[in-house]
């Protein structure tokens, strides 16, 4: 099963989100990787295979400093375990980084409809389906979290759905259905993940969305 962190607060999101992963590694992936926001840009890392991999990535070119970012485990199930399949994925115009646990059902009627708006997807996930619609609402002049009330009202399916946004540095949006998703408040920093054992050593408040 797939795991799922995000942060915000004033400490290396980096940091704190690859260390919740780690968490997660019991939960079983095939990959895994890491988006933050800073400079008013998205910057990503994913790497097939283990976290240690990942860490290479981040070793060899370290993201910058921020205290915004997601990071995913990923467990194969539309496209294959490789660097492009995992996750986060961006929206086309770079402006969004997403990451989700679950199961699109609808996601081949979806993609169809992104052909006809011209957009190709890269990758084999249902997952970047998912960002590219966030992208095309955010095109429109709605927020983030209006734009994750849109599309998931089209979305069918159990799913959790995690995401940032380049021009607003402050805050992560999340949303499930039928999939666990947990808040971590903390003092001045908040979290996200799919099991309390992601930032059990930061916060032990934490709320289980209805």
């Amino acid at each position: 099963m797939c795991g799922i962190v995000g942060y915000v607060g004033p400490q290396a999101a980096v940091d704190v989100v690859v260390e919740g992963l780690r968490r997660l590694e019991y939960r079983g992936y095939d990959s895994a990787g890491v988006a933050i926001v800073a400079d008013s840009a998205i910057h990503l890392a994913k790497k097939a295979g283990k976290i240690s991999n990942l860490d290479k990535v981040l070793a060899e070119d370290p993201l910058p400093r921020s205290g915004l970012g997601l990071g995913h485990t990923r467990w194969a199930t539309h496209g294959g375990p490789n660097d492009v399949n995992a996750h986060p994925h961006l929206s086309a115009d770079s402006r969004m980084a997403l990451v989700h646990n679950g199961i699109i059902e609808n996601y081949l009627t979806l993609r169809a409809e992104l052909d006809v708006a011209g957009i190709t997807p890269t990758s084999e996930t249902d997952t970047e389906i998912v960002a590219h619609l966030l992208g095309l609402e955010l095109a429109t002049g709605r927020s983030l979290a209006e734009a994750m009330r849109t599309v998931c009202t089209r979305l069918h399916g159990a799913f959790t759905l995690v995401a940032v946004d380049r021009t607003d540095p402050n805050h992560v949006v999340a949303a499930r259905r039928n999939s666990p998703l947990v808040v971590g408040v903390g003092k001045g920093e908040n979290f996200v993940a799919s099991d309390v054992a992601a930032f059990i050593e930061h916060t032990r408040e934490a709320i289980e969305l209805g």
